[in-house]
């Protein structure tokens, strides 16, 4: 009798003394792709969520406009009256109060987005983003840049203004919006650190609104620099927000230091360039970020 051969499947032939090709292993670029891009998504995500946020709420916005500019038309012309008699011609006080309004209308960006993450953590996104494969620097980077962001187009609405002070219309202003920018980015920062540190939303108004409230008093926006008590110079040098007022006052177009009578600060007779004094306020920012984000606990 005849036996039947049962037909085998053929597998890969190789060659002789050689074992199966191994799979490839991806390269360390392909493996860390896919994190900086999930990243990425979440800074854009949450950047474009604070923006839409911004421009939905109308009626904050110009609540908002509101405190600077009578800071700067009611207060500024008032003590320009009082300062040359007459409120008439030149208005360099108001040019001089001009700098610190605009960093003033970068405020309000700050407490909404501290605000919004009270807000979040309340309502439990704050835990549904906490679980995601993101790094927490990513999610306090897209809201800090979303609150630069409003900062900035807050300052811009300010900016536009300008010229009922007395400051020419320049493309230097767009480098002094560059500035705001920074200015709110670091207001932001500060806002988020003291957010992941308080979990209800009146305790939080009221320890940012008391600590934003002397850092404008000592930053020399409604006063010179130079010539100041021994304590209230030392406050004023200490501050970081003194020196993000004189880079933009510096950079401004026109005469904003009220003819050469309002000098910037100086450190043992040392005045810092302006991109020293950028330095220290992009300083302060990277540092409340830092911490912010070492606060930031995945358990919540």
């Amino acid at each position: 009798m005849n036996e039947i051969s049962t037909p085998v499947a053929a597998g890969p032939r190789t060659a002789p003394g050689t074992g199966p090709t191994p799979t490839p292993t991806p390269t360390p670029t392909v493996v860390m792709a896919a994190p900086l891009r999930r990243n990425a998504r979440a800074v854009r995500m949450l950047w474009h969520r604070e923006v839409v946020r911004f421009g939905r709420n109308r009626v904050q916005i110009g609540m908002a406009l509101v405190t600077p500019l009578m800071f700067l038309l009611v207060l500024g012309t008032g003590l320009q009256a009082a300062r040359s008699g007459s409120d008439a011609g030149f208005d360099e006080y108001r040019a001089f109060l001009f700098p610190g309004t605009l960093v003033m209308a970068t405020q309000a960006p700050a407490i909404a987005v501290g605000i919004s993450v009270v807000w979040d953590r309340q309502a439990g996104f704050l835990r549904q983003a906490l679980v995601a494969p993101v790094r927490r620097e990513s999610l306090l980077l897209g809201l800090g840049l979303g609150g630069a962001t409003s900062g900035a187009l807050y300052g811009g609405m300010v900016l536009l203004i300008a010229g009922l002070v007395g400051i020419p219309y320049h493309p230097l202003l767009l480098v002094a919006l560059l500035e705001v920018a920074l200015v709110a980015l670091t207001f932001t920062s500060i806002g988020m650190l003291a957010a992941v540190c308080i979990r209800r939303i009146e305790v939080f108004q009221v320890v940012v609104s008391l600590c934003l409230m002397p850092l404008m008093f000592f930053s020399g926006a409604m006063f010179p620099v130079g010539g100041l008590p021994g304590w209230l110079g030392i406050a004023v040098l200490i501050n970081p927000l003194t020196y993000a007022i004189d880079a933009i006052r510096r950079t401004l177009p026109g005469d904003v230091h009220m003819g050469g009578y309002a000098d910037g600060p100086a450190i043992f007779g040392w005045t810092p360039p302006v991109i020293v004094e950028l330095g220290f306020v992009a300083l302060l920012a990277t540092s409340a970020l830092t911490i912010a984000a070492r606060r930031f606990s995945r358990g919540e």
